[in-house]
């Protein structure tokens, strides 16, 4: 039986699995290295967060981005934006270096068992493990607006099942969504030569101002403090202190994770995109159908009235939403039994980022109500990675290798009674 089964190798769970080789546990890491990444973002992005605060989390700050950067003979500056391949391959990189060895297999299927939990692949292999972290990324949690559930894949798309967007040339695409994703697909879709305009609920596009630099005054630095998620004190609280954030009351926290850091489009982007998109907002879809090889768009204007917009294909850059019902891998048991946080379908979780079921750690975008929004961004792995630590050597008693009989979660998750080999904690569904 394994100390630790690591499911997902993007930035979160390669910077865990880091830590917990160098821990010593006994470890497996299952998932394809930085796959959302390579697979699931549109060539020609650029990271919208700083390099110094892009890095994946190894003990002594080693495998730092700069460092790849230097080994590869790669430029790396504040204020200059960084390509989604560059990162992707460091994260490979730190991969290669951190982790003893990533099985590219898919888990099918995490259930409790005796002592803690089995683990079952696409291979055939079912792997015994005292604790599970699931570290699965963001491809579960794909929000697709629900008037588009009934086009299909050729009419409506959401912009993660893209990596080359050249298929789109000469086509009318309308990008739905605000943020820095639909604003980035929308002006690379022109750059390839389709004819992309933006369609939003909002009523104007927000932008991300250039980063101040690094060496500030004094006062000026105390006044709007550098963080890494941006500059300004709010900011500094979401991505310095993310355990004060747990401590507020759950309504609390999931109004944070929800409205804090909203749509916003990097500061290097505006140019291209002013000058090539066309953008229709304070406009909500109400319905869709095909319509002549096709989509007919029923749009509801802010003022309450109805126009229609004929496109040729539409692509939801609407984001992912934290739910648990959509963790498939997980038993039905354990995922209706765990307690979640407030009227969220996200799991409510320890100090140590162990859910209400002993033994199941999460990290990443399931964790946002209750760590707040740094979880969404990379910057929130090196946080995740050494307190999921912390959480997962009090669960094995702090001695790898042994058998340890599950009890309550720890730091005010509920109370539940030592579960007979796969019966269910206790706790509330929601």
């Amino acid at each position: 039986m394994y100390d630790l089964v690591v499911v997902g190798a993007g930035p979160y769970g390669l910077s865990i699995a880091a830590h917990a080789a160098a821990a010593g546990l006994s470890l497996r890491v299952l998932g394809r290295p930085m796959a959302s990444w390579r697979d699931h973002m549109p060539g020609g992005m650029f990271l919208k967060s700083e390099p110094w605060s892009s890095n994946l989390s190894a003990p002594g700050g080693d495998h730092t981005l700069a460092d790849y950067c230097a080994t590869h003979d790669v430029a790396v500056r504040h204020g200059v934006p960084l390509p989604i391949g560059t990162f992707t391959a460091y994260g490979q990189w730190f991969g290669e270096r951190a982790v003893p060895q990533v099985e590219e297999v898919t888990v099918t299927s995490v259930r409790p068992d005796s002592g803690g939990f089995r683990v079952e692949t696409d291979a055939g292999e079912t792997i015994a493990a005292r604790t599970v972290v699931l570290a699965i990324g963001v491809m579960p949690f794909v929000n697709r607006p629900e008037p588009l559930h009934g086009l299909s894949p050729e009419l409506a798309s959401h912009s993660s099942d893209h990596h080359d967007l050249s298929r789109f040339a000469g086509r009318d695409v309308t990008v739905v969504g605000s943020g820095q994703a639909a604003l980035e697909t929308a002006a690379l879709l022109a750059e390839e030569g389709a004819r992309a305009r933006i369609l939003a609920r909002a009523d104007r596009l927000n932008w991300n101002t250039p980063p101040q630099p690094l060496e500030r005054g004094r006062l000026r630095g105390l006044r709007d403090p550098h963080s890494g998620l941006g500059t300004g004190w709010p900011n500094w609280v979401w991505s310095e202190i993310p355990w004060a954030v747990r401590r507020l009351p759950a309504a609390a926290r999931v109004h944070i994770a929800e409205t804090a850091l909203g749509p916003a489009g990097a500061w290097w982007l505006r140019d291209r995109f002013e000058s090539a998109v066309p953008v229709i907002l304070g406009h909500r879809i109400r319905a869709a159908a095909t319509r002549d090889g096709g989509v007919r768009l029923d749009l509801t204007t802010r003022n309450g009235g109805t126009e229609t917009l004929d496109t040729e294909h539409v692509l939801a850059a609407t984001g992912f939403t934290p739910d648990l019902g959509r963790l498939r891998l997980l038993d039905p048991q354990v995922r209706g039994t765990l307690r979640t946080v407030g009227v969220s379908r996200a799991p409510e979780l320890t100090s140590g980022f162990e859910s209400s079921w002993p033994g199941l750690f999460f990290a990443g975008l399931l964790t946002a109500p209750s760590f707040g929004p740094s979880m969404r961004f990379v910057y929130g792995a090196t946080f995740t990675a050494e307190r999921l630590m912390r959480g997962v050597r009090r669960r094995l008693g702090d001695r790898p290798g042994r058998v340890t009989i599950p009890r309550p979660a720890r730091d005010g998750a509920p109370a539940v009674a030592d579960p007979a080999p796969g019966a269910p904690a206790g706790g509330r569904t929601h």
